[in-house]
């Protein structure tokens, strides 16, 4: 009787949480442009090699859906673009998928780590003042890692990456009343085999139309991708990726 009794405290406790998501069906759809500075090295052993970036301006998509359905996931579905370019000399002797580049050589390198997020997630408190979202997602990595000496007619040596990673995800949402204002932070995280990837951003919005048929939300924010590989695809690298975003949200 005592179990019978804890098991049906604890299924009303789980049903109670999962019933703050949204009592309506939500779709929200947005982009965002971000402004990343990029450092970091690679190379297809443990030997990793530093290059030069240049400052580049990223895309990101993304739409999510949200419905009343207990136990069901929300889910949000994400494409980053994650690329960038540059001239390194090189300070040593390196080898980079089969190919071999003497010490001193000038070198365009190329680096693109675009991705697809999926990620299904429960509103475990949603109101005006704060909505809490935990979950879990699956980052697509699908890209190349380059290299090319400059002032020769040779094709890029080139490593291709295509890897699915498990991350657990967050989000958090506080209101300011009475400012259409909001504060916000998003992030996702995996570290597993010597590898590790996290994704973070945090910044402020203004809900510019709130009305019955559509919300539009104005933000901008701070957005930090680490990149650390362990012979993922023949591929080691430690990257960073950090710079100021903008964005717009539609919410039907």
């Amino acid at each position: 009787m005592k179990k019978t009794v804890l098991w049906l405290s604890l299924s009303s406790v789980l049903f109670s949480g999962v019933a703050t998501a949204d009592t309506l069906l939500g779709l929200y759809l947005g982009a965002d442009g971000w402004r990343t500075s990029t450092t970091g090295r690679f190379a297809d052993t443990e030997q990793l090699q530093d290059f030069n970036f240049a400052d580049k301006t990223q895309s990101s998509f993304y739409l999510a859906f949200e419905h009343p359905v207990p136990l069901v996931p929300n889910i949000r579905i994400q494409r980053n673009d994650l690329t960038s370019s540059g001239a390194t000399q090189l300070d040593v002797n390196f080898s980079f998928a089969g190919e071999q580049f003497a010490q001193g050589s000038q070198i365009n390198n190329h680096i693109d780590f675009t991705s697809t997020d999926y990620v299904l997630y429960y509103e475990v408190l949603d109101n005006d003042l704060i909505s809490i979202d935990l979950g879990v997602s699956a980052k697509h990595l699908d890209g190349t890692v380059a290299i090319k000496e400059q002032g020769t007619s040779d094709v890029m040596a080139t490593e291709d990456i295509s890897t699915l990673l498990p991350m657990v995800y967050s989000s958090v949402h506080i209101g300011l009343p009475l400012t259409g204002l909001d504060l916000f932070a998003q992030g996702s995280f995996v570290s597993y085999d010597g590898s590790r990837l996290y994704d973070m951003q945090a910044g402020i919005a203004y809900t510019l139309i709130d009305n019955i048929a559509v919300d539009l939300r104005l933000k901008t924010g701070y957005r930090a991708v680490n990149l650390q590989l362990d012979n993922i695809d023949d591929v080691y690298a430690d990257l960073d990726f950090s710079g100021v975003f903008a964005g717009i949200e539609l919410h039907f």
